[in-house]
C-alpha cells in the first residue's frame, strides 16, 4: 500500500504578522531557524523533502537512520531540521550539509548530527492521511505518536505548543536562539501550499552600518544597491551585506552624492566576494566609498560574518561615528533553543 500523500506535497506555510494574534482558537509554537522538512516513510523507504519539494534525503543520513529505527512503518511528519553545535543552533553548519560530496556529508553527519523538530503529523502510523482533521486533533495524534515511538534522547523531538499567550510572549523574548513565534488556528485543517490560518511573528533586529561601496543598476547609471560594512575586532571594515531598498524618487540624488565620495579601497577587511552561480560579470562590479556614511538597516539573520538576506534601509545616522559601527551589534546571546524540547 502506498502513502495517501504523494511526494512533492506542498506544506502549509505562514504569513508574516506584526504581533501575536489573540483568541481562544490560537495556539503558539517556537519558530525554529532551520530547514523545513516533510519526512515520508513507506515501509523501509524514507524520503526527506524541503518545502519547495526538493530532496533532502542524501544530506541528512543520520536522520534517515533515526526515522528507519522507529517501529512505525508508514507516516508523514512535518517539522524543521536544525543542528545544535556547542549548545547553540547553527544555521551555518546546516548550510554546509548542502554539499555534493558524499564523503563530506558522511563526516558532517557524524560530527554535527541534526535534530528533527516535529510539529505536525499528516499521515499517522496506520498509513492514514489525517490532513482533513483540525490541528487540535492532529496535535493529539502527534503526541500519541511521539509517546509511542520517539525516545526522549533521540534526534526526533516534539516541538512544544501552548495556548497561553503570556508563555508564547516569554518564548519570543527569552533570547534562546529562536527565530520568533508561529501562531496557528487550532480549528483548521491542514492548508497544503497555502498561507491561511497560520502566522509567523519574527524578531526584527537593526544595525548601524558603514557604506563601503555601491553598485549601479544593470542598465542605468543609478545606484542599485549600497554595500554595508562593520568594523571587526582588528579595526578593519568588513563587507557584511547590502541593501537595495532605495526609493525611486531618491535614486538620482543619492547617486550624485555617492559618486562624489568614491574612494578606494572602501573595505579594508573582507571585500565583496568573487563570482557565484547567481552573479554576472556586471553584478560583481562595485564602486568603493570613503567610509563616512552610516545607515541604519533592519535584518533578520546574521551568520557566517554577513547578513543572510538583503536588508531594509531604515534611515541615515549622521550623528553616528563610523568607527562605532562594529560587529558587536550583531552578536547576541544564542543559548540552545533545544532547552524547550
Amino acid at each position: 500500500m502506498t502513502l495517501p500523500i504523494p511526494k512533492n506535497y506542498a506544506p502549509m506555510e505562514a504569513q508574516p504578522a506584526a504581533e501575536l494574534p489573540k483568541g481562544s482558537n490560537w495556539c503558539y509554537e517556537p519558530k525554529w531557524d532551520g530547514f523545513r522538512c516533510l519526512a515520508f516513510r513507506n515501509g523501509t523507504h524514507i524520503d526527506l523533502e524541503s518545502k519547495s519539494g526538493k530532496p533532502l534525503t542524501r544530506y541528512f543520513p543520520e536522520l534517515v537512520a533515526a526515522l528507519s529505527a522507529i517501529r512505525a512503518t508508514k507516516f508523514v511528519l512535518d517539522g524543521e531540521i536544525v543542528i545544535p553545535v556547542d549548545g547553540k543552533l547553527s544555521f551555518d553548519d546546516l548550510l554546509m550539509r548542502i554539499h555534493p560530496a558524499a564523503i563530506r556529508i558522511a563526516k558532517l553527519s557524524a560530527t554535527t548530527p541534526c535534530v528533527f523538530v516535529i510539529f505536525d503529523l499528516l499521515v499517522n502510523a496506520t498509513g492514514k492521511s489525517i490532513v482533513n482533521l483540525p490541528l487540535r486533533e492532529r496535535r493529539r495524534d502527534l503526541e500519541r505518536f511521539a509517546k509511542k515511538f520517539l525516545r526522549d534522547d533521540a534526534m526526533l523531538r516534539l516541538s512544544p505548543t501552548t495556548k497561553d499567550l503570556d508563555l508564547a510572549r516569554s518564548w519570543f523574548n527569552m533570547g534562546v536562539g529562536l527565530d520568533g513565534i508561529v501562531a496557528k488556528q487550532d480549528d483548521l485543517v491542514y492548508q497544503t501550499g497555502k498561507r491561511t490560518g497560520m502566522q509567523k511573528i519574527k524578531k526584527q533586529r537593526t544595525a548601524d552600518c558603514v557604506l563601503g561601496g555601491f553598485r549601479y543598476l544593470e542598465k542605468k547609471r543609478l545606484v542599485g544597491s549600497m554595500l554595508l560594512g562593520l568594523f571587526n575586532d582588528k579595526g578593519l571594515l568588513d563587507h557584511v551585506g547590502f541593501t537595495s531598498s532605495i526609493r525611486e524618487e531618491e535614486r538620482a540624488s543619492l547617486t550624485k552624492k555617492l559618486e562624489k565620495m568614491i574612494k578606494a579601497p572602501g573595505f579594508t577587511g573582507k571585500a565583496p566576494g568573487g563570482p557565484s552561480r547567481w552573479s554576472t560579470k556586471h553584478s560583481l562590479q562595485w564602486e568603493p566609498l570613503d567610509p563616512k556614511l552610516v545607515a541604519e538597516v533592519q535584518f533578520d539573520h546574521f551568520t557566517g560574518g554577513r547578513f543572510r538576506h538583503g536588508t531594509k534601509f531604515l534611515r541615515w545616522r549622521p550623528e553616528k561615528r563610523p568607527k562605532d559601527c562594529t560587529m558587536k551589534q550583531v552578536r547576541r546571546e544564542n543559548k540552545s533553543a533545544l532547552n524547550l524540547l
